[in-house]
């Protein structure tokens, strides 16, 4: 008999092994495929404004993908041929040799990566189709995806490929030269021992977990982050990575000491899985720890770079809410801007030319605005008549009223608008043909010039404006020099990066001269991220297919390792209802335990981190809540069918 002939029989005697390892390699092939296959795209890359950026983001996230995939086939190899030791074990006894044996499993991995590469490239071009449609409409674009298998894509994959079944026979051929024979037969035989828990370390995995939470919860405007981030950071860590392994090694075990020593622990079938707990939790604690840390870092990702998306729409909006906005120059510039907006396929839908005052701050400019390096040097003022006319147009409920001196600065950015008590109000001095002190009465989260941009670096500098009282404007106008500005709203401006760069060209030709327009960011921002969000929820399908692949394989194992005891149960009159009851309940330990870590974690980082930051998107909430549920519905999913398969093996006959 060949060594093909032998491969043939292994295939068909050990067909759900091998069919297990067949469906993970496919899925690693056809991920791959759909990501490269939508990086060389026509039809996307001619959709993008931003190719570059699109192609180094997805060649980055391909890299990412590509190192998921091979540490998840590793695993998947790994416990493959732990799975057949005995089998090798046989083939030593029988005469065949280690090289040999190499040589039959790297036949197999051949014909497995082969079948896989077909089958794998096939399902991606179905899918990245599909994900190309959904990128689009992550980006706003109505543009059509065509189906495509472009040449690049099916090579580069099938490279990688090679170079993974490469390092797959590396690993095989380790792995068969490493056991002795005696080790092979008694692969499966090898029987842990119960643990046994201290409760002064369980008391301690608690204290670990309550000191991260609490410091957590403190949030990053508190004295302890602001004072003493790097010892925060630490204990943080500490206390969540110390604390989680402490969790599963001894409170875990402690917890499962005390229910046996309950009066009713004879009772039902609690001694049943209780008993196979202890006797796991010492191979399974590293890996309840990486499941928790691991479903913390996916949900903290996906729930990031939701909020990024959610909140770039508008927060684009808020920085740039003119279409187009620019200083006014000479009257034959403007009329030429005016004909072209005019004439363009952006029609206009209103136009404001706004009256201010060109002023020089003579006090610190931190007084009126935060983070003043991102603000022009120069102050301009502006009437809160002209303000409220524009506030209504855009119909924000963002109107103000000032008496005297008061004024009340744009500070843009600060996420929230900050109020002072009237004998509280900070003075701040500005020479407007005379230096004139008037008192900050409101810092607003508001921008009515918005960013300066230039439709090849983006956003630039932002201009810094107070609204004064129009009786203040009077009083000053006489002696100071005034600045027109004409503020343009038009159709589909997320589609006007030619017409703004037309402008644009127009505008600049005077030196020094302020331009502002919204579709010179629009594209840039929502593709970054769309794409950030597009590849952040690629990656996560994968994490958690890799993820339930651990927790899959641990539990085959297991399974095949239990299926004895099982055998014994049944012999004793242990019905397959109270059976099903045992495995449900042992594993529920398995993953309620690292499910509720995992979100609690996530969700106090997003809350106290990330959405305290940005209050004034209450929808927020509501979508992290969401992404939890969805999160806790597919590992749901994990644990009821990890149940099912759990059952059918111990349930065999050997």
């Amino acid at each position: 008999m060949s060594l093909l002939d032998l491969t043939w029989r292994n295939v068909q005697r050990n067909f759900r092994l091998y069919t297990i390892y067949l469906f993970s390699m496919i899925i690693g092939v056809m991920i791959h495929f759909t990501f490269s296959a939508l990086m060389n795209n026509k039809d996307i890359l001619d959709a993008l404004k931003n190719r570059g950026n699109f192609q180094m983001g997805v060649t980055i996230a391909s890299v990412v993908i590509f190192l998921f995939i091979i540490f998840f086939m590793l695993y998947a190899n790994s416990f493959f041929i732990r799975q057949r030791k005995k089998e090798f074990g046989l083939y030593l006894l029988l005469g065949m040799s280690e090289r040999q044996i190499t040589l039959l499993v790297f036949y197999e991995t051949l014909i497995i990566g082969a079948i896989s590469l077909m089958t794998g490239i096939l399902l991606g071009g179905l899918l990245s189709k599909f994900f190309g449609m959904l990128l689009m409409n992550l980006m706003q674009y109505d543009n059509v995806i065509t189906f495509s298998f472009p040449f690049r894509a099916i090579g580069t994959t099938a490279l990688l490929f090679l170079f993974l079944v490469f390092i797959i026979s590396i690993q095989n051929f380790i792995m068969v030269h490493r056991v002795q024979l005696v080790e092979l037969f008694h692969a499966k035989e090898k029987v842990e021992k119960p643990m046994k828990s201290s409760t002064i370390y369980a008391i301690f995995s608690l204290i670990l977990l309550a000191t991260a939470f609490i410091l957590i919860s403190r949030g990053r405007e508190s004295s302890i982050w602001q004072e003493h981030a790097t010892f925060g950071m630490i204990a943080v860590t500490v206390g969540i990575i110390g604390g989680t392994y402490l969790f599963f090694r001894q409170f875990s075990g402690w917890l499962l000491q005390i229910i046996q020593h309950k009066r009713k622990y004879y009772e039902g079938n609690r001694v049943l899985w209780t008993s196979s707990l202890r006797f796991l939790l010492r191979s399974n604690t590293l890996n309840l720890t990486f499941i928790s840390l691991f479903s913390t870092a996916i949900i903290f990702l996906i729930g990031f770079v939701c909020i990024n998306y959610a909140v770039q729409f508008e927060a684009v909006g808020r920085n740039l809410p003119n279409d187009i906005a620019y200083q006014s120059v000479d009257k034959k510039t403007n009329e030429k801007i005016h004909t072209i907006l005019k004439n363009s396929e952006h029609p206009v839908e209103y136009h404001n030319t706004l009256a201010g005052l060109a002023g020089i701050p003579i006090s610190d400019r931190s007084i009126a605005f935060d983070n003043p390096e991102y603000y022009m040097n120069d102050v301009i003022l502006f009437p809160e008549k002209a303000y409220n006319e524009i506030v209504f147009l855009r119909g924000d409920d963002e109107k103000v009223e000032l008496h005297g001196k008061e004024a009340i600065s744009l500070s843009q950015g600060t996420d929230l608008n900050k109020l002072y008590d009237k004998n509280e109000q900070p003075s701040f001095i500005v020479k407007v043909g005379k230096e004139t002190t008037f008192t900050i009465a409101e810092k607003k989260d508001y921008a009515l010039l918005g960013w300066s941009t230039d439709p090849e670096r983006s956003m630039q500098i932002k201009p810094a404006v107070l609204v004064i009282s129009d009786q203040a404007f009077q009083t000053l106008k006489s002696n100071a020099e005034m600045k027109f500005f004409e503020i343009y709203q038009i159709k589909n401006a997320k589609q006007a990066e030619v017409l703004s760069r037309e402008v644009h060209s127009l505008v600049t030709r005077t030196p020094g001269a302020y331009y502002s327009s919204f579709a010179d960011v629009y594209s840039n921002q929502i593709e970054s991220s769309s794409l950030l969000l597009f590849s952040a929820a690629f990656l996560a399908v994968i994490a958690l297919f890799a993820l339930a692949s651990v927790i899959y394989f641990k539990q085959l194992q297991e399974a095949t390792e239990e299926q004895r005891q099982y055998s014994i149960l049944r012999k004793i009159g242990v019905d397959d209802r109270e059976m099903k009851m045992v495995i449900r309940k042992k594993l529920l330990f398995v993953f309620l335990p690292p499910l509720v870590l995992g979100i609690l974690y996530s969700w106090f980082i997003l809350k106290y981190y990330i959405l305290d930051s940005v209050q004034d998107f209450p929808q927020l909430n509501n979508m992290i809540w969401g992404i939890l549920v969805i999160y806790f519905f597919i590992y749901l999913l994990f644990y009821l069918s990890s149940t099912n398969i759990y059952f059918k093996i111990v349930n065999q006959k050997q």
